[in-house]
């Protein structure tokens, strides 16, 4: 079959619509009728709701009701959680109005209907609640005392324990013995270190919007959601409604980054009030709200010990992790720290190796799946904990990488964690990073600027990843105790004309799924680009799927297509083989034609679909129709992989951070769409430098999110990052049939500890090893000032590692590029 679409840099289908205005939103849908909510809620992270008058709200021109948790408590049940990740885990009854206790600011406690969403938050701001305030508890470390609980009715803040031993699960030693005998021998050495993941915010373009009309025999929501079909499920189960009687419709969606894989308590009240109302309901939260109130990304505690051998090669690897929960357990909440277990071991030949997991409640917002979902958080502490290995050796980094990584002859390869690596090769991306990077030339650089004692020092970052994406197979997330599959579902229409239709369980919102789609069948079919359609997003249309997150969508979903399309072309097969009275056996298939061997007799696609339309002369027992549909279920994740580099300044009079230079070498597979590869790549970078230098979700010492708007919370604008230069290797994944394996959390995953590594590296030769994130030009400040302190008096440098040594409420303000970080959303 001649390839002529997979490969190709097509400009996306999705564009067209996105950049001139004409895309349509949840938002900009109105209804006749239409009654608008707005939510009050809680300005304290933990109280006792006293009394709440709605009178005065309920009496406001244009009001049609005002609803507290008392009002709907019967109704609502309590907000899904999808992965209990051990049979004793203890997760808090979760409704979406408080009823009479409050576990963090934010929480919904009434909501207004009116006629008008100006009338409904006016009305909002009339509602009167009195509260009674309880203690708050919102660092890891002092919710892991229980000495003040974030609900005081479980008795404790522990959610959950889970473990993974290499020693017990049989595929690694014991890893007790292994830094037992670092600790003790003079030839090994132990590296213990505490790293800390700050609180992050999906803060997508498109804040959160839910539009339901009850009309009808079936209700219908329109939201900005990643996963329609799990909504319409958990909608069902939660309110108790036949599933049959709901339908989701997740139009354009203006990014998720998973801040949209949830089930929401604002969906919950939007569709409770419609069908008590009998009225079409809408709901937008505010930006405010969004930063407020939507679920956080990370925030982990990393406790992490790691044994080797004087001449670098590792030998165990030990991580303890507290795990901020928040207030509730969403949709997968729990489970997030489980997927980052199996990347702890990351690219490297570890031998032992035990993971320890500690979930813990706070009176903050609830943590749910951002960007990458427990890889980022992994892949930072191993590639940090990497470089202070190569530290304590006096041993290049790079060096110690390529010492303990798993050489590409070794592929396929079982990890410690018993994962089978099927295909990579580190070396080559490596390889390629280090010539566009200039990396002997950096070091050069550095040295001389070290030995000039230059104010401006430079760091050279280093990030070796792989990632697990591809999220199913259903098996492996059954023995993990997650509530769903991994499996995914397409089907393929002919139409008469000959043109495509292409119906995907994908929920695409911003991937290119319409373009790649297209690009994969074309191929297949042997059909035009342009004449090619892609449905998704809505469960009438698509009524099967698992939706979009995890970077799943083409290793799983675009392989469903893959296999409905295999089955249009056999179901044609058999109606050609009748029409040119040949033998099935003597015809092949290409670029859209069955034709005889060896002769030049042939039959279109587009025909065989005209003739089954007509059905005037089908053979015996051959139904008219080639549409076909497959669902597809991997037997094994993907694991893309690439090196990232990144040379950082430091001014160490101002604490001034500056990315100079960003190189990333991806393998992803083989690649549908370039453009759209470049795409993810880029905006997955931005998320990750985010981190490293911006972002942080600041709380005060009595619960209140300090960064709730854009003033605050630092998103950086173009402006503020430089020209990316990427490349790629391809190893083709043996998992499918297209070699792909997936692109869209890569960016993030591997570029944070790039940058921090890059940002310690500047100045670790005078006495920093560690700052806490975002590394801005105030935490970079401190440290040195507190490394000069130390040295001074003749004792080990302190270093800003953990909230007792720097002040974590510092928000992340100041320049940290050549521009000002802006609230601009991207």
């Amino acid at each position: 079959m001649t390839v002529t679409e997979i490969g190709s840099p097509r400009r996306r289908k999705e564009d067209q619509r996105l950049i001139t205005g004409r895309s349509r939103f949840t938002d900009n849908i109105v209804l006749p009728g239409m009654l608008h909510l707005a939510m009050v809620r809680s300005p304290f992270a933990h109280a006792r709701i006293t009394n709440l008058d709605t009178s005065d709200a309920a009496a406001a021109p244009g009001v049609v009701a005002v609803l507290s948790g008392a009002d709907i408590q019967d109704l609502c049940g309590t907000l899904p959680n999808a992965w209990p990740i051990t049979p004793d885990q203890k997760s808090p009854h979760h409704p979406s109005i408080a009823v009479n206790h409050v576990a963090f600011a934010g929480e919904i406690v009434a909501v207004v209907v009116a006629r008008s969403k100006s009338a409904a938050q006016d009305a909002a701001d009339m509602v009167d609640v009195d509260y009674e305030e309880l203690p708050v508890v919102l660092d890891l470390e002092e919710a892991e005392k229980d000495e003040i609980l974030a609900h005081p009715d479980l008795g404790t803040n522990r959610s959950a324990l889970w473990i993974f031993d290499s020693g017990e699960a049989g595929t690694g030693g014991n890893v007790e013995e292994a830094l037992s005998q670092a600790r003790e021998a003079d030839d090994e050495i132990l590296v213990e270190r505490t790293y800390y993941q700050q609180r992050l915010i999906p803060a997508s373009m498109e804040p959160r919007s839910t539009v339901v009309d009850p009309t009808g025999e079936q209700t219908t929501m329109w939201s900005s959601t990643q996963v329609p079909h799990i909504l319409r499920l958990m909608l069902a189960l939660t309110l108790s409604i036949p599933e049959s009687k709901v339908r989701v419709i997740a139009p354009d969606v203006g990014g998720g980054f998973g801040g949209k894989l949830q089930v929401t308590p604002e969906e919950v009240i939007t569709m409770i009030v419609a069908r008590r109302t009998g009225k079409p309901c809408k709901y937008t939260e505010t930006r405010s709200e969004s930063l407020m109130a939507a679920h956080h990304g990370r925030g982990q505690v990393q406790r992490l010990s790691l044994s080797a051998t004087r001449d670098g090669q590792v030998t165990g690897l030990k991580v303890q992790l507290l795990v901020d929960m928040g207030a509730y357990l969403g949709l997968v909440t729990s489970g997030v720290p489980i997927l980052g277990a199996f990347m702890f071991p990351a690219i490297y030949k570890f031998p032992s190796y035990r993971f320890e997991c500690t979930n813990l409640f706070t009176n903050k917002v609830w943590t749910d799946a951002y960007r990458g979902a427990g890889r980022p958080e992994a892949t930072f502490a191993i590639e940090r904990l990497m470089d202070d290995l190569a530290a304590e050796l006096d041993m290049d980094p790079i060096e110690l990488r390529r010492k303990n990584w798993i050489p590409h002859e070794e592929f396929p390869f079982t990890s410690v964690c018993g994962l089978e690596y099927d295909s990579g090769n580190y070396e080559a991306a490596t390889a390629k990073a280090l010539g566009l990077f200039g990396y002997d030339e950096l070091r050069a650089e550095q040295q001389r600027r070290r030995d000039e004692g230059d104010p401006v020092q430079l760091g050279i970052g280093i990030s070796t990843f792989t990632e697990m994406c591809g999220l199913a197979p259903s098996r492996v997330l059954g023995s993990l105790d997650y509530g769903a599959g991994g499996w995914e579902y397409a089907q393929v229409r002919m139409l008469p004309t000959g043109n495509v239709e292409v119906v995907t369980g994908t929920s695409p919102h911003g991937q290119g799924h319409e373009t790649a789609w297209s690009q994969i069948v074309a191929d297949r079919l042997g059909v035009a680009f342009e004449n090619v359609e892609v449905l998704h997003g809505d469960t009438a249309i698509a009524q099967r799927g698992l939706d979009t997150y995890g970077s799943r969508s083409l290793a799983v979903g675009g392989m469903a297509v893959v296999a409905a399309a295999d089955k249009v072309i056999a179901k044609a097969k058999v109606i050609a083989a009748h029409m040119l009275e040949a033998s099935e056996d003597d015809l092949e298939f290409a670029e859209g034609t069955f034709t005889v061997r060896g002769t030049d007799q042939g039959v279109a696609l587009g025909d065989i679909a005209l003739a089954v339309f007509a059905a005037h002369d089908l053979p015996d027992g051959v139904e008219a129709s080639l549409d076909s549909d497959a669902t597809f279920d991997p037997d094994n994740f993907s694991f893309p992989h690439g090196t990232h580099l990144a040379a950082i300044e430091v001014d160490t009079e101002t604490g001034q951070v500056t990315l100079r230079k960003y190189v990333c070498v991806d393998d992803i597979g083989n690649v549908i769409n370039p453009l759209i590869v470049e795409g993810q790549v880029h905006g997955g970078l931005a998320q990750g430098i985010a981190q490293a230098l911006y972002e942080e979700a600041v709380h005060d010492e009595s619960g209140t999110l300090v960064t709730g708007s854009f003033v605050d919370y630092l998103v950086p604008s173009a402006a503020d990052l430089p020209s990316f230069v990427t490349d790629r290797t391809e190893t083709a994944s043996t998992t499918n049939v297209l070699g792909v394996k997936g692109v869209g959390e890569a960016g993030t995953i591997a570029s944070t500890p790039a940058i921090v590594n890059g940002v310690i590296d500047a100045v670790r030769h005078l006495g920093v090893d560690d700052i806490l994130m975002p590394c801005s030009p105030s935490r970079v400040w401190a440290a040195l000032q507190g490394a000069e302190k130390g040295r001074g008096a003749d004792a080990a440098a302190p270093t800003v590692n953990s909230p007792e040594v720097a002040d974590r409420d510092i928000a992340s303000t100041g320049a940290v590029q050549t521009g000002t970080a802006q609230g601009d959303e991207q």
